[in-house]
């Protein structure tokens, strides 16, 4: 007998029904009701090759949303995500590279001209 113990706890997910998770469960139930619907709301329209992909292609979308897992974040989590960096905050990020060396002698010259108009001049006679 073998028992799997997660590395984290956080990666832990208890099965609901085929050791799916509540939220694939429900997510793969709303894709197989996708497919059914469109095909029976599809039939009189399209052949059955066709009807079958129809039906594939409709379902797969709720089938992946419910599996998706990006970061610890689900679809709606990563989407919305990706919706606030790329939309509605958007950055851009400019490298703009600071030689050290060249602003250290910047204002060491800046400091022996500001010195040197300091310094009151002297008449030699």
């Amino acid at each position: 007998m073998e028992v799997k113990i997660n590395r984290e706890i956080g990666d832990y997910t208890e099965s609901v029904y085929f050791g799916l998770s509540l939220r694939q469960f429900i997510f793969s139930i709303l894709a197989c009701g996708v497919a059914v619907g469109l095909y029976f709301l599809l039939k009189p329209l399209f052949g059955i090759e066709t009807l079958s992909w129809v039906c594939i292609l409709g379902a797969a979308p709720f089938a992946a949303i419910g599996f998706f897992s990006w970061h610890g974040m689900t679809a709606e989590k990563a989407f919305f995500a990706y919706l606030r960096s790329e939309i509605l905050m958007p950055n851009e990020l400019k490298f703009k590279s600071i030689n050290l060396y060249d602003e250290i002698e910047r204002s060491d010259k800046d400091v022996r001209l500001t010195r040197k108009a300091e310094k009151p001049r002297r008449n030699k006679r």
